[in-house]
């Protein structure tokens, strides 16, 4: 057994892997578009032809599909024992990569990456209830391995690493004939395989990488309130949707239309649609905390969508379907926004609040619920796009902290650096950005440019690009406050 094999099948990173030796460059980490020396992945050949034959297998499928056969999926039929007995044989001898690195691809996946995307499920879906369908599902468990190797690839910047690659074009080949299948699950796969695509490449492609993602969920007729694991990878995939949605700062909106994020209302529109969904939402939430911080991700994400509708009206003319004033449309999801905070259920209240000052840059924002932590900064951040947009004849109450777009920058680093949940940190890459251009101090720019590396070093996940749009916009030369921390 060679040393790497032999340092991974004990759970830790080798020095070398694959030939490779990690490096960390800092000043190599540049804003999307362009590629790190230390991430060589990204501009690999193999790696962009297996991205258009993933798109190309599934644009083909959803053509394939009638959106009106499909309803909520069925959960699977029980088992028999010879059933049960075959699922328990995973099949490792498909790809060239030996097993026991293998092995140790899937129990980072359990311990490490699973959380990232159950941030918002109690039940831990990905962690517990995936690996289980992949016992039947070769192409669920190669998506697997290629995320958590890629995973780790990236968290000890290898260059030059290709198990993730191998591991991914094997998930691609398995994955026709299970679309051909109609088997529903297959979203899970190519949930996985989008999300482990925004990992390895630009953000700014971000479309390209849901766009499958999206028809999927359209033909399958799969929402965030279908119930079951494909509701909680719904909610994985609409995380994607709102990252890419913020980055495109008002130019456009999701790949997958809101209404298509709920069940169908055929009988509502307008303010009556909105208050059956608020209904739908604040129900699902007494019950679980899980769909109340989902339902954070749907207002921020219309409130991105808001935003793209203004601005295309504004700037090119498109009409708005919406009929209601800009005033009544901004005014009508700000209540909704404050309507949230007001109902939030215990589990998604802090545990312990603190302000600022006495050499303390950012408040204290405490939560038990990992949920909570992004909920509430997605409550935050929407708060501050919401205010960025305000009419000039909204008024909005003065002596309320709701009304500051800064109170509301602070809480979003707070809640950072008090709850360091490394699933959370990577939801907090984009409300970071939001909130960070609203701070003008240098050591507020200290503290957030320390949260970019930690979650870049301790995840794995790109966010360094991030900085420098925000050094550019506090005004530093490129690297500059990078270069203190």
């Amino acid at each position: 057994m060679d040393e790497s094999v032999s340092l991974l099948a004990e759970g830790r990173i080798p020095d070398t892997f694959n030939g490779a030796t990690p490096r960390f460059e800092e000043e190599a980490f540049l804003s999307p578009g362009t590629f790190s020396s230390a991430d060589e992945y990204a501009a690999n050949p193999r790696f962009l032809e297996l991205q258009e034959e993933l798109r190309c297998v599934l644009f083909s499928a959803v053509a394939s599909l009638e959106p009106s056969a499909y309803t909520s999926p069925i959960p699977s039929e029980p088992l028999d024992a010879a059933s049960r007995a075959s699922r328990q044989s995973l099949d490792f001898t498909r790809v060239s990569i030996p097993k026991i690195r293998l092995i140790y691809y899937l129990k980072n996946w359990i311990t490490e990456c699973a959380p990232y995307l159950d941030k918002f499920d109690e039940a831990r879906s990905f962690g517990v209830h995936v690996p289980i369908l992949a016992q039947r599902s070769p192409t669920l468990f190669y998506a697997i391995l290629a995320f958590s190797a890629r995973q780790t690839e990236r968290k000890a910047c290898l260059d030059k690493a290709y198990d993730s690659l191998e591991l991914y074009q094997e998930s691609i080949r398995l994955l026709g004939p299970c679309l051909q299948a109609r088997d529903p699950n297959v979203l899970v796969t190519v949930c996985i395989l989008a999300v482990m695509e925004l990992m390895s490449v630009s953000p700014r492609d971000w479309r390209r990488h849901v766009e499958g993602c999206a028809a999927l969920f359209d033909s399958f007729n799969v929402n965030g309130l279908s119930g079951g694991h494909l509701q909680a990878v719904f909610w994985c995939y609409a995380r994607m949707e709102l990252c890419g949605a913020i980055i495109s700062n008002g130019a456009e909106s999701t790949v997958l239309p809101l209404e298509k994020w709920v069940p169908a209302l055929p009988d509502t529109a307008g303010p009556e649609r909105e208050a059956t969904i608020r209904d739908l939402f604040h129900q699902k939430g007494r019950v679980s905390p899980d769909m109340h911080a989902n339902w954070a991700v749907y207002l921020c994400a219309k409130t991105c969508d808001l935003a793209s509708r203004q601005t295309r009206h504004l700037e090119l003319g498109e009409i708005v379907h919406d009929p209601r004033p800009f005033t009544e449309q901004w005014t009508s999801l700000w209540d909704e926004l404050q309507f949230w905070l007001a109902q939030r259920p215990p589990a998604l209240l802090p545990i312990k609040t603190t302000g600022i000052g006495g050499g303390q840059i950012f408040p204290e924002v405490l939560f038990a619920h990992w949920a909570a932590i992004s909920g509430n900064q997605l409550y935050h951040a929407s708060c501050i796009m919401m205010l960025d947009t305000k009419p000039p004849d909204k008024m909005l109450p003065l002596s309320k902290p709701h009304s500051s777009a800064i109170w509301h920058a602070r809480r979003v680093c707070g809640i950072s650096l008090t709850n360091p949940h490394s699933g959370n940190l990577i939801n907090a890459i984009q409300p970071l950005y939001i909130a960070g251009k609203l701070l003008s101090h240098y050591s507020e720019h200290v503290e957030v440019a320390k949260l970019f590396k930690m979650v870049e070093e301790s995840t794995g996940w790109g966010a360094l690009w991030r900085l420098k749009d925000l050094e550019r916009a506090w005004g530093y030369d490129p690297g500059e406050i990078l270069s203190v921390i």
